[in-house]
């Protein structure tokens, strides 16, 4: 059994999506970031950076000790290594997903998280960080295009990394970037959603969604720096 911490944004999402493609049994415990949940002391137990999501497997491979896994990448790939699916066992192919995978958690979701942030969320306008996130942003999403050229997901087969990158790309009109200029992201991203698993992840805590620009509590508990 897989206890799974989220709440409904693009991190969440990712591995709420990989739970129901996978079909393995969970239990989901909603962490509102809005109200300061993942300050808690009982769940920086669980995830000391005090983000969502997290997991904690009762079923471990090795049968000992449950295993507690933080971060979206790290969460992908364990999910994935344990099932033996969405991760090709073949090197070179697992070598793609993985880059592909990394590449969504150390670009894609950090510099649309930045341009949703300056765009939607900042007290005031700032508009030097404005332009510098959505131009990266574009130039993330130029790049996934490119790749994309000939594939029908990121990798050829349907994986972790398209996973990884869709919840993100979901957000394009929190960012103020339209997908405009990349026809062949769009035709994916139409592929992805269109699975059943990928709307059963996001419907997960659907209900429990805030708009955060209309609380100036919640933006305080997201964005607070202890």
């Amino acid at each position: 059994m897989i206890d799974l911490y989220s709440w409904p944004a693009p991190n969440g999402h990712k591995v709420q999506i990989l739970v129901e493609e996978l079909g393995i049994p969970y239990r989901l415990f909603p962490i509102d970031i809005t109200s300061g949940a993942q300050h808690e002391a009982s769940y920086r137990a669980i995830n000391p950076n005090g983000k969502i999501p997290a997991i904690v497997d009762h079923a471990p491979l090795d049968g000992g000790e449950p295993i507690t896994v933080f971060e979206t990448g790290a969460i992908m790939l364990y999910l994935a290594e344990k099932e033996n699916r969405f991760l090709p066992g073949e090197p070179r192919q697992r070598n793609e997903v993985l880059q592909w995978l990394f590449w969504q958690v150390g670009g894609l979701g950090p510099m649309m998280g930045q341009a949703q942030h300056f765009f939607r969320y900042a007290s005031e306008p700032v508009p030097y960080a404005i332009a510098r996130y959505q131009n990266e942003t574009r130039r993330l999403l130029k790049v996934l295009d490119d790749r994309l050229k000939g594939r029908e997901y990121v990798c050829g087969a349907y994986s972790i990394a398209d996973m990884a990158c869709f919840p993100w790309v979901r957000i394009h009109k929190l960012t103020g970037v339209a997908l405009d200029e990349f026809p062949r992201v769009q035709e994916w991203y139409g592929r992805v959603r269109n699975r059943a698993a990928v709307g059963r992840g996001l419907d997960l805590l659907r209900e429990r969604w805030v708009d955060v620009t209309t609380s100036d509590q919640a933006k305080q508990n997201l964005f607070r720096t202890t």
